[in-house]
């Protein structure tokens, strides 16, 4: 008799365990969006927020607990998996797209809100005072890019030091492998072999940690709707329409991409989909990196890409974040009675690139950005308190599509370069590439009659 109930118990926590993560987590958004709009309803914010908010502070505290040991073990593993040379044509590869796709989500949510003019009609909110937030010059970011101190650069939470820190060692240790000293060489293989791990440890805790995942994306989504309630977004619907219609045709885009490069788009969005809805939920493109990892792994990318390019686009890829700045730049313009000139659009398209490089990818980011657009060209704080009252539900659609795009440009490098995806993978690609451009009208074979 008392063996019974561990043994159900471990029984019940083994059928948990057994169903997929996609699924957890969709029960777990559903389950939430329902209880916080009935939280919200009954007006019992008092009583339910102090038991939801601690549980999904503790899933994004994992979560942000895992940043650092990811970026560290995969960066210098994806740096030291590929030669110099080949490592040098993935950098400017990756970085590219990051920047083109950036600049031109940017133009898709500025061309939105210029066509649809939401704000237009709404007062200036009663505060007429804001303090703008501090941000850092484009001078600030690159010199910060250097740490004086690493240790520091960890406690402040300076990504792109530790990824520029990841980066020097991770080529530091390529010579030494390929160095033609044997002693060196000997030490730079040992040195490899604990990295490797390293990395092997880290993802271990992260699949512990993703197993919490779904009771965190309850208590998020929840504490946020129960916060705001539905008629929140009424006064701003047609903001919330541009942010989440331009991240929409931002993922067509993206699919449109990995056909060009003969990408399936069944087996991409099927490894998407879980770091997809946690980035919906988590609001943090740095948090949601363990789950992109595992995803590109998925997918057959090697780490000698997303090794290198997902810690780099949890940080400088903001194409959401790029559509947010732009049509809420255009909503306070609205509201504030001003247009903006085609300089003015110009510098928010500058502007917003350059301020994605240094921000980080964790919920809020994008006030930053905005508060940066807006003072770029002139326009009053104070109707940033309005698009602040909804920016957790806008953060929810652009980390997504941040996200989205870290993996479309991660499997799209990877798709150019030999060696980097799995054979199997490589083979189903061409495979497929091969039938579509042989496949006449008819659909029969080019020997069909």
């Amino acid at each position: 008799m008392s063996t019974q109930p561990p043994a159900a118990s471990a029984s019940l926590l083994r059928r948990y365990l057994n169903i997929a993560l996609i699924w957890k987590m969709a029960v777990a958004l559903v389950a939430g969006v329902v209880a916080g709009l009935v939280i919200n309803a009954a007006g019992v914010q008092e009583r339910a927020l102090p038991v939801l908010d601690p549980l999904g502070e503790i899933f994004l505290n994992l979560l942000q607990m895992l940043i650092f040991p990811l970026i560290i073990t995969t960066l210098i593993v994806g740096v030291t998996s590929i030669s110099p040379q080949r490592l040098g044509r993935i950098g400017v590869k990756v970085f590219a797209f990051y920047l083109l796709t950036s600049a031109f989500s940017l133009v898709v949510g500025l061309g939105l809100a210029l066509a649809l003019s939401p704000g237009a009609g709404l007062s200036m909110p009663g505060r007429a005072e804001e303090e703008a937030a501090e941000v850092p010059s484009v001078v600030e970011t690159l010199v910060g890019i250097v740490p004086a101190n690493p240790f520091q650069a960890l406690v402040q939470g300076n990504v792109l030091a530790i990824m520029f820190l990841a980066l020097v060692f991770g080529l530091a240790l390529t010579y030494m492998m390929n160095s033609e000293d044997e002693r060196a060489q000997e030490l730079g293989l040992f040195l490899r072999k604990g990295i490797d791990a390293a990395a092997d440890l880290v993802f271990r805790v992260v699949r512990g940690v993703l197993e919490y995942a779904p009771v965190g994306v309850f208590a998020l989504i929840a504490a946020v709707l129960a916060d705001t309630g539905a008629e929140a977004i009424g006064p701003l619907l047609q903001l919330t329409g541009v942010v989440y219609g331009s991240v929409v045709l931002m993922v067509v885009v993206y699919a449109l991409i990995l056909l060009l490069f003969r990408v399936p788009l069944v087996r991409f969005f099927g490894a998407a989909k879980d770091p997809m809805v946690t980035a919906f939920v988590t609001r943090s493109s740095s948090g949601t990196l363990p789950v992109s990892t595992a995803a590109a792994r998925r997918m057959g990318v090697r780490e000698g890409v997303y090794g290198f390019s997902l810690p780099l686009g949890a940080t400088v890829n903001m194409d959401g974040t790029a559509i947010y700045v732009g049509a809420a730049t255009v909503f306070v313009a609205n509201i504030a009675g001003q247009s903006l000139s085609v300089g003015e659009l110009a510098t928010v398209v500058l502007v917003g690139v350059l301020a994605s490089i240094g921000t980080a990818g964790v919920p809020g980011a994008g006030l930053v950005m905005l508060t940066m657009a807006t003072t770029s060209v002139g326009l009053p704080m104070a109707p940033v308190a309005l698009v602040a009252g909804i920016d957790a539900l806008l953060d929810m659609a652009r980390t997504m599509c941040n996200v989205t795009g870290d993996l479309a440009g991660t499997r799209v490098v990877a798709s150019t370069e030999k060696g980097m995806l799995r054979e199997r993978d490589r083979e189903d690609e061409e495979e497929h590439a091969q039938q579509r451009l042989s496949s006449p009208a008819s659909g029969r074979g080019p020997g069909g009659g």
